[in-house]
């Protein structure tokens, strides 16, 4: 994972533990998709999230966003998981970052089915890191 450090006044002040926030939530994401967690999936999000789906499903807020992931992620296991590296941060500002995801969707038998470049912006909220505006973008090969 690299971190982008050419504007340091645009990192936070203790940017060890603002990584490990943000690391947290990527792990969040993961743990909610692969054991299909509508309600922890949704509350990751900010209320006026913007989220734009893999295949360019415009959702505007949580709302959406929920009721979205009610309709998909419920059996979305059934055939694999997924896995979420995180790349890249890039400070926005100290409480607004980039994290540029890497994705793998693993079937059960182990192989590499697809993979995903996700970028999220998030935003430190009360203390709290949120998926703010989020693009999930499929790898095409070629």
């Amino acid at each position: 994972m690299s971190i982008e450090t050419t504007q340091t006044r645009y990192r936070p002040a203790d940017t060890d533990a603002e990584l490990a926030a943000i690391r947290a939530v990527v792990d969040t994401v993961a743990h909610a998709q692969a054991n299909e967690l509508v309600d922890d999936f949704v509350g990751l999000f900010r209320e006026d999230a913007i989220w734009t789906t893999g295949h360019g499903k415009r959702l505007f807020g949580r709302r959406a966003i929920a009721e979205f992931t009610a309709q998909v992620l419920p059996g979305a296991a059934l055939n694999g998981t997924a896995t979420y590296e995180v790349e890249h941060i890039l400070f926005l500002r100290p409480d607004v970052a980039a994290v540029k995801i890497r994705q793998r969707y693993i079937t059960n038998d182990g192989e590499i089915d697809s993979e995903g470049s996700p970028m999220y912006v998030m935003t430190k909220e009360d203390g709290r890191w949120m998926l703010t505006a989020n693009q999930n973008t499929p790898v095409v090969a070629g």
